[in-house]
């Protein structure tokens, strides 16, 4: 996947903190700290956003659409 370069600005505190985690070895580099930083950030917003979405919807509403045109088949599965 191409990448693209940007310039951001930390405090320094917080460069200092990423700039540990590469001395120890964690990362190879301050970009890949970062990047990783954003890429599992992304992830959790976007985990997130479905969590709050399912809590939305209506569970019997999701049932009834799960068991739609199941007919007879629907007396031989277990109840829920």
């Amino acid at each position: 996947m191409a990448k693209a370069k940007l310039a951001i600005t930390f405090d320094e505190q917080t460069l200092a903190e990423v700039d540990h985690l590469v001395k120890l070895h964690m990362f190879p580099n301050r970009s890949r700290a970062i990047e990783q930083a954003v890429v599992e950030k992304l992830a959790r917003l976007n985990h997130s956003r479905l969590a709050r979405e399912c809590a939305l919807l209506d569970p019997a509403q999701e049932k009834a659409m799960a068991e739609e045109g199941m007919g007879e088949e629907l007396d031989q599965w277990p109840a829920y």
